[in-house]
């Protein structure tokens, strides 16, 4: 679940207003009614990393195993689904 807080709420109340917000998850940060940032916990932002670590890691290998002929697509999007099962294990 996610949390939105007014940039004004920030400004009033201090860290512990963020604090309290991220219990609950990501906090979108909302300034002249738009959203404008996105707060993660530490393990929420080295998570992202990870994943997107990991994605790159795959496309990498993609890229570094096709051949002079290339590949179809379908045997692409087959190790691409294999890849994302395996994370879900």
């Amino acid at each position: 679940m996610e949390s939105t807080i007014p940039a004004q709420e920030i400004k009033r109340r201090g860290i512990s207003a963020v604090d309290e917000a991220l219990r609950a998850g990501p906090v979108h940060v909302v300034s002249r009614n738009r959203p404008r940032y996105v707060i993660l916990s530490e393990e929420q932002y080295q998570e992202l990393v990870r994943d997107r670590r990991s994605v790159s890691r795959l496309w990498d290998r993609i890229l570094s195993e096709t051949s002079e002929e290339g590949r179809e697509a379908a045997d692409i999007l087959g190790q691409v689904k294999e890849e994302r099962d395996s994370w879900e294990r």
